[in-house]
């Protein structure tokens, strides 16, 4: 069988699957439920376009690290066929532990368990599958191989991740803000010292990507009905899993019910091997089956929240750069126990608040290094002459509050 396919990306063009080895692992059932889990969540209720997967970021960012390696090679950096290979696999299985909704639902079926860990013990399990040919690309994915700059491909302020879900994101948004010059960036790479530089040419592309980063943050990513629409869903699951824990059962695929019949912990996780099955078996379909049909459910709350999510009659959301007054909250909350008839224990499933940060740039945290034309490194926001790169730096808070629109009017 002929396993060295060419794959049609409408953001890159042909992506070639450079090996047998990858191929297999792309149609490994680990991979191929990343087909049925959307990039960017609930981003879509915002802007239509925005359906693509984490089975096409994968492979793009795959398709970009072929592309860094070629570059590094051709500047005199030695990277072995062996560490080629395994850069690429670690890439495209860096995002495999990712669950339904992406990001929106981390935590939430399994508290406190991140996709990171949840990548990492799948990448263990397709080891074991695959007769240990994984052991380089899990090293360097845990940034343990003597060759730093391949982790930093792979995890860092401007690893091949950001570059292709901001270029990806951006395209499938059509928000033009986004757009960066992933191309002249890897062209612009190098080696020194054993760590990722960019030459000092490329500055003003990493200044343009960090500016993207953060209008993609705000336009996007924590655009505020996005955020609504993420918190429902949230508020949806926290609600079935009250509802089984009264003893109620609900319709549900066997691996969804089983998160949410058990109480299930980052400290308990790694003891039952049959919480990772029943996780792998997890994708959007599953939840979203789940509140179309919660959505006639007989439990008010349930139903009100999975109809209107269905419907996207969003509950409305606003966002403050200062610290919401309690007592408005407060006000809030006793108009819609009023409105709706509610008990005051349930208020929380109509008016919440939350807090969000964002940086687009970190200082002191696996920093951009810029190689000048002396062949001194010097840090971006050093060697930057734009102005507002240290206001980049800063962590912008924000806090927003969500409620029916129903209550907008007695709100105004």
């Amino acid at each position: 069988m002929n396993k060295k396919k060419i794959i049609n990306d409408p953001v890159y063009g042909f992506i070639s699957i450079p090996s047998g080895f990858i191929f297999d692992l792309i149609q490994h059932p680990y991979f191929q439920r990343l087909r049925y889990i959307k990039q960017v969540s609930m981003t879509h209720l915002v802007y239509p376009g925005a359906l693509h997967t984490r089975f096409q970021h994968a492979l793009g960012a795959m398709h970009l690290m072929a592309l860094a390696v070629e570059t590094l090679r051709g500047k005199g950096t030695v990277i072995t066929e062996a560490e080629e290979e395994a850069a690429l696999v670690a890439i495209l299985l860096h995002d495999i532990g990712h669950g339904p909704f992406s990001h929106s639902l981390e935590h939430t079926l399994v508290e406190g368990v991140s996709h990171e860990l949840l990548s990492a013990l799948m990448m263990a399990e397709l080891n074991e599958v695959f007769a240990r040919r994984l052991d380089l690309a899990i090293e360097i994915f845990n940034n343990r191989h003597p060759k730093r700059f391949l982790h930093q491909l792979i995890s860092g302020q401007l690893d091949l991740d950001r570059m292709d879900y901001l270029s990806r994101d951006s395209f499938f948004t059509g928000v033009a803000e986004g757009v960066i010059s992933f191309d002249r960036i890897i062209k612009m790479m190098n080696v020194v010292g054993n760590e990722l530089v960019i030459e000092h040419k490329g500055i003003y592309s990493i200044e343009k990507f960090l500016i993207a980063r953060r209008l993609m943050y705000w336009q996007v990513y924590l655009h505020k009905t996005v955020l609504g629409a993420e918190q429902m869903l949230l508020k949806i699951l926290q609600r079935a899993k009250e509802l089984y824990g009264n003893g109620i059962s609900l319709f549900a695929s066997p691996s969804l019910e089983h998160f949410l019949r058990n109480k299930i912990t980052r400290a308990n996780f790694t003891e039952n091997v049959s919480h990772l099955t029943h996780f792998s078996r997890l994708d959007d379909t599953d939840i979203l089956s789940a509140v179309k049909t919660w959505a006639y459910h007989d439990d008010p709350i349930l139903q009100m929240l999975c109809s209107r999510l269905m419907a996207r009659t969003l509950y409305h959301t606003e966002l403050y750069n200062s610290e919401l007054d309690s007592r408005f909250i407060d006000e809030l909350k006793a108009r819609a126990v009023t409105y709706f008839g509610i008990d005051v224990a349930h208020v929380d499933y109509y008016v919440w608040t939350q807090l969000i940060e964002n940086s687009a740039y970190e200082l002191n945290s696996s920093n951009i290094k810029i190689l000048m034309k002396d062949g001194s490194i010097q840090d971006i926001a050093e060697a930057s002459d734009l102005s507002n790169l240290e206001t980049l730096s800063k962590k912008v808070r924000k806090f927003a509050v969500s409620f029916p629109k129903e209550l907008l009017a007695t709100h105004q």
